[in-house]
């Protein structure tokens, strides 16, 4: 495989986390220009209107600080999921995308809950636990970056404040948890091409000394 079709590939893992990223914006933007109140789209916990903001909740963001805080995590895990673990980066997407709605709806609190901070925890948490089972030092190092960036997502999951739906971070990172359990076996590790590159290095320098 040439470069030039290697990166086209690369592009292609990277074509839906960017996707979903312009949607989030697109919508901000709408919201912005057109002074809609977008926020009633949320999610209400135990009502009936508010079962759709399971699907659009995270879609919707209170101003350009919450999207903004969300974007960058949003890209670069979306990015680095999608780039090691292909097999699993949709069902992660929907899992983390469905899962923590559903689970909010039950037992949050009655206030309109949105954006899509619950799809960062979970990103956060797969990645690293994928890498602590899998052993895969890249992943867990992907997720340790993000977390020293955003030293705050650990206190997220903690009832701290009442302007933060701590009940989606939380249910984000324990869905992270879950797929990186259910999904452990996908993807087997493969090596890169720096990593065969330092095999040959040391088979070379072993053979010298042989």
């Amino acid at each position: 495989m040439d470069n030039t079709e290697s990166k086209e590939n690369q592009f292609k893992l990277i074509i839906f986390p960017l996707s979903f990223l312009a949607l989030i914006w697109l919508i901000q933007f709408a919201q912005y220009f057109f002074s809609l109140h977008l926020a009633k789209y949320g999610l209400l916990p135990q009502t009936t209107e508010g079962l759709m903001g399971i699907f659009t909740a995270p879609l919707i963001h209170a101003g350009f600080n919450h999207i903004f805080s969300n974007s960058i995590p949003l890209l670069f895990l979306g990015c680095g999921i999608f780039y090691f673990y292909k097999e699993a980066a949709y069902k992660v997407f929907f899992m983390s995308y469905l899962i923590p709605g559903i689970f909010v709806w039950f037992i949050g609190r009655e206030s309109y809950h949105i954006g899509s901070s619950g799809l960062v925890y979970g990103y956060v948490t797969f990645l690293f636990f994928s890498g602590i089972i899998r052993r895969d030092n890249r992943a867990i190092a992907l997720a340790l970056i993000v977390t020293f960036l955003y030293g705050g997502l650990i206190w997220g999951v903690l009832p701290l404040s009442r302007e933060i739906s701590w009940e989606y971070h939380l249910f984000g990172a324990l869905t992270g948890i879950f797929a990186a359990i259910i999904f452990r076996k996908s993807d087997p590790m493969k090596k890169y091409d720096w990593e065969d590159e330092e095999d040959e290095d040391e088979l070379e320098q072993t053979e010298n000394h042989l």
